[in-house]
């Protein structure tokens, strides 16, 4: 079994709520030609799941805030 822990993340940035969800990472399926993809955070939006960056367990919390932030300034807006 797992020891993940999933994380979420409710940001309000220029006037809107977004709402960032990890999820474990994926080891590489060969059969079907899927790399491995390591723990990633994810933007929820209308019921679908668009991958913002990596988690790194190393950082803090204001500073896991700043990147989603600076994601949303590059893809968002």
């Amino acid at each position: 079994m797992s020891s993940y822990k999933i994380e979420q993340r409710r940001l309000t940035h220029r006037g809107r709520e977004f709402h960032f969800v990890s999820y474990d990472g994926q080891p590489a399926d060969l059969k079907n030609n899927h790399p491995a993809a390591p723990p990633t955070w994810f933007l929820m939006s209308g019921g679908k799941r668009r991958a913002v960056m990596p988690q790194d367990p190393a950082l803090d919390i204001p500073e896991v805030d700043r990147r989603l932030t600076s994601w949303l300034d590059a893809h968002a807006f």
